[in-house]
């Protein structure tokens, strides 16, 4: 019996027997067969040499395609695996997870006492080089999970015999799938590449530490990192971007310049920010500020630490609590907040509330405390305690669309001057979940109506929603085209139901509210983070700790640079004036170094005219300026919040 094939075009083709995607490609042409990587079979990514035994749909996925990666990716992995346990040895090595992961694979590893250091991967490299010189056929078999689990015990690898048990027991799966490429055998459901030599543009990047399964009480193993590209100039470009990436840096570039500080002894994952950190961090709340305020939101304040009984009615001891900090006094028990949302509901019941109140808008840069693992902390990334730019609408169910559209809008106002790109993803019911489908698909449906009336493209990821209600993440792109999980709009039913809130109506009857959670910059220290990698610390004037720095070509001078700062710092200006006992010119240097927008150089003619030479960051020299000319247009520049200099 026949099979039909459908192609993207549309048209059919008629096969006698099982035909494999390779051979797909061949029948349309050789040309197209040597740049197909593998297929989608019915949105199913499937190897070029895996057969197609019945009707389906197929698409092949050629080097251009973003398909393309997941599978040379994925067999770079296995290949990484294969020279590792060339090098040490295949009964030392033991073997987790390879996954592919974005722009890049991992391979889990566990070598017992030998450790792989940054020294260590160039000679991984060149064994990787000489599998892919053999050009090993890549080819996928199945065996009953009685086999499977024999031949793991058979060849030691007790982390894939673990993975198989665990697949049994939650799927049901009667065989398991295998890939071999010479020697090597994994446990892998794929896909693949045909032959090891198809790729050939890759690079080991890093090597660290991560606990088996991410659970800081099992075994620490090896993790090495590495990219591959299709070709080899897409791998210098994201080589070059990895080089600049370190170069910003914002764990040493943030010390570096002196915005804060992390002590792992006293205080983990607890950034500590010094003065001119502090005074960024109030930059960005004070704008956040200015624009709640303009929208309509009133600010409020919660504590910081609330009976349990706050989080159990929440549903926050269910879903959340092993995240929590608790300490307990006179008998009772307490947690620290992980989340402004219930607090906000304690202000919305303080008072009655009439449907003329609605909507009402709340905000608050809440600090709240959440338990990582000291594994996962990282800079300003990952930390146990942020502050959040939090706020709610409480509003009607006819107000929904209209103020989640307002917040899409509230959204531009903040990055905009940060001049960010954006995207949106729409995220929906979990499996851990509470409440009804029924309101679940009533919120979801509201959510993508309100992102369609806004024009708005946007991803869904299914079951990706917390578990009080369906969500809109929004993902800005840096200046290094990394993209970053900020902003975030959730609507919930839930919340409002276990806490008994109403309000009354036009016919003086009781109803409940919904609660629309949201926060723009998300954590503020992590957005700090993004922003100093982001301008790689060279910060808009608006937000740089130190905006302008006056530096008198000697002692003589020092008088009049004074003068020219205090002038300046009655204009509002964050102003610094160097009057060390160095030379100018290392002066300069040491303003450039710490990202300054300004220089002001006064000398002799300066003082006599009333002048200052203005010299920018960028090296550019303005001449002899007269100052309040100068103070004109910085003042406009901050006004503005402009993201480059009124100068250039």
């Amino acid at each position: 019996m026949g099979i039909s094939i459908k192609l993207p075009d549309g048209s059919i083709r008629e096969y006698g027997r099982r035909v494999t995607p390779a051979e797909i490609a061949r029948d349309i042409s050789e040309g197209l067969a040597r740049r197909t990587f593998g297929a989608v079979v019915d949105e199913e990514l499937w190897d070029l040499e895996r057969p197609i035994e019945s009707d389906a749909s197929v698409r092949l996925v050629l080097d251009k395609d973003p398909e393309a990666a997941v599978f040379f990716r994925h067999t770079m992995s296995h290949i990484l695996a294969q020279a590792v346990m060339r090098i040490y040895g295949k009964e030392k090595v033991k073997l987790a997870i390879g996954p592919t992961i974005e722009n890049g694979f991992y391979y889990d590893i566990d070598l017992g006492d030998i450790r792989i250091t940054e020294e260590d991967l160039p000679k991984i490299e060149s064994e990787m080089n000489r599998i892919i010189k053999e050009d090993l056929t890549v080819e996928r078999f199945e065996l009953p999970v009685s086999d499977a689990v024999a031949l793991m015990k058979k060849e030691d690898q007790p982390y894939k015999v673990e993975l198989i048990e665990d697949l049994i027991k939650d799927t049901g799966a009667k065989t398991v799938t295998f890939y071999k490429q010479g020697e090597f055998v994994d446990l892998c459901r794929g896909p693949h590449i045909s032959s090891t030599g198809k790729v050939k543009y890759f690079k080991l990047t890093s090597v660290s530490g991560a606990y088996w399964r991410g659970d800081e009480k099992n075994k620490m193993l090896q993790r090495v990192y590495g990219t591959a590209f299709a070709k080899k100039s897409d791998l210098e470009d994201y080589l070059k971007m990895i080089e600049e990436a370190k170069k910003r840096d914002h764990r040493k570039l943030g010390p570096a310049l002196g915005l804060f500080t992390i002590n792992y002894e006293y205080a983990p994952g607890m950034p500590v920010f010094l003065p001119k950190g502090t005074e960024m961090l109030n930059q960005l709340l004070q704008f956040s500020r200015e624009k709640h305020i303009e929208d309509g939101y009133r600010e409020v304040s919660t504590p910081q630490v609330m009976s349990d009984a706050l989080w159990r009615t929440s549903g926050h001891w269910d879903h959340y609590r092993d995240n929590m900090y608790f300490t307990e006094k006179e008998e009772q028990q307490f947690a620290v907040k992980p989340m402004n949302c219930p607090g906000h509901i304690i202000v919305y019941k303080s008072s009655s509330v009439s449907y003329r109140d609605l909507p009402m808008k709340l905000f608050e840069f809440g600090k709240v405390h959440r338990y990582e693992r000291s594994g996962v902390l990282h800079g300003l990334f990952r930390v146990r305690g942020f502050v959040q730019d939090d706020a709610h609408i409480f509003c009607t169910r006819e107000q929904i669309q209209q103020e989640i559209m307002g917040v899409i809008d509230f959204v531009e106002k903040i990055y905009s001057p940060f001049n960010f790109e954006y995207r949106a993803e729409l995220s929906t019911r979990p499996e851990d979940y509470m409440g009804e489908v029924e309101l679940w698909d009533i919120a979801t449906k509201a959510l993508e109506d309100s992102l369609k009336a806004k024009n708005m493209e946007f991803k869904v990821n299914e079951g990706d929603g917390a578990f009080y209600g369906p969500k809109i993440d929004y993902h800005i792109k840096d200046s290094l085209g990394r993209e970053w999980q900020c902003a975030t709009i959730q609507l919930d039913f839930m919340m409002p139901e276990r806490f008994g809130i109403k309000y009354v109506g036009p016919d003086n009857e009781e109803y409940q509210p919904v609660m629309i959670h949201r926060a723009i910059y998300g954590s503020v220290e992590r957005f700090m983070g993004i922003l100093i990698e982001h301008f790689a610390g060279a910060f808009p004037t608006w937000f740089a700790p130190t905006q302008v720095a006056v530096i008198p070509i000697a002692d003589r001078h020092i008088e009049y640079a004074e003068s020219v700062a205090s002038e300046l710092k009655n204009k509002g200006f964050r102003v610094e004036v160097d009057d060390r006992q160095k030379s100018t010119n290392y002066k300069i240097r040491d303003a450039q170094m710490l990202k300054v927008p300004y220089m002001l150089i006064v000398g002799d003619r300066e003082r006599e005219n009333g002048t200052v030479s203005v010299r920018l960051r960028s090296e550019k020299d303005l001449g002899s300026i007269e100052l309040d000319s100068f103070i004109e247009k910085l003042s406009e520049e901050i006004k503005t919040r402009r993201v480059t200099s009124v100068f250039e």
